[in-house]
């Protein structure tokens, strides 16, 4: 089925189908893209965050529109014949994993997932960025997977009663541990940050959006700049999060961990 991009894109705020990246320059020269890979798609509610999943959302839009890859909606499907694509791209990518679901997943098997991280293991030029809100799983299967220095885990904080998921990814022996507050439900009054190396704060997006407060973001901000910690801001959020735009205190917040500096939205989905 043929897709027209542009009124895709109108329609729905996000590129999930185009074939297009956007240019990342690193300190020393050189250029990386920016690309979500999608080797599971599909989840299930699990904690406050997940009440109004953006992902859950596109899924069945894009089943509503024909496409293989979402003939299941929104149910957790494996996609073995993705699984090698980043080993067939040469040039340096950032590569968001399973930004439609949750590698994690109880429904995911353990072979499935140790077959994910063998080709992250093998294409090293790339970097990986993981993130679950089933961090407890991560953990278990820990010493089964290679952590090379190119795969990052992330785990996502959305409100203080989750704040035990930190010590949690503090058990994973990866190179960037980094957390996502997105979105970002309520106060963090008090945020043991410890090798922790990045910290993303966002507000909700879409028609049933949760309220994004100032004074929390500024709270998450202080903390991360007392502890030493990269923070991003990526967004108030809203209905229409382009207008409400990603500025904080009269100006952007796009701190990332060392080499690389990139802002923006995967836009080349596998």
């Amino acid at each position: 089925m043929q897709i027209d991009q542009k009124a895709f894109h109108a329609r729905y705020g996000i590129i999930m189908l185009t074939m297009g990246c956007l240019a990342v320059k690193e300190s020393g020269g050189i250029k990386w893209r920016r690309m979500s890979w999608n080797p599971v798609t599909g989840c299930t509610k699990y904690s406050l965050g997940c009440k109004n999943c953006y992902a859950e959302r596109l899924a069945k839009r894009l089943k509503d529109l024909g496409v293989k890859k979402y003939r299941n909606g929104f149910e957790v499907t494996l996609h073995p014949d993705v699984i090698s694509k980043p080993l067939k791209i040469r040039r340096s990518t950032i590569i968001f994993v399973v930004s439609m679901g949750d590698l994690f997943h109880e429904k995911v098997p353990d072979d499935y997932i140790l077959d994910v991280f063998k080709v992250m293991n093998k294409a090293q030029w790339h970097i990986f960025q993981l993130l679950t809100k089933r961090i407890e799983r991560a953990v278990a299967l820990r010493e089964k997977l290679c952590w090379t220095p190119n795969i990052w885990m992330g785990v996502t904080v959305e409100e203080k009663r989750y704040v035990y998921r930190l010590d949690l990814l503090r058990k994973i022996p990866t190179a960037v541990r980094f957390v996502s507050m997105e979105p970002l439900l309520g106060d963090m009054p008090s945020l043991n940050l410890s090798n922790i190396n990045w910290v993303i704060v966002g507000g909700e997006s879409g028609p049933n959006y949760r309220i994004l407060k100032p004074e929390w973001v500024k709270n998450v901000r202080d903390q991360c700049v007392s502890q030493g910690v990269k923070f991003y801001f990526h967004q108030w959020g809203g209905i229409n999060r382009y207008r409400n735009g990603r500025s904080f205190e009269g100006r952007t917040w796009d701190e990332t961990p060392s080499p690389f500096v990139y802002a923006g939205t995967p836009l080349f989905n596998m």
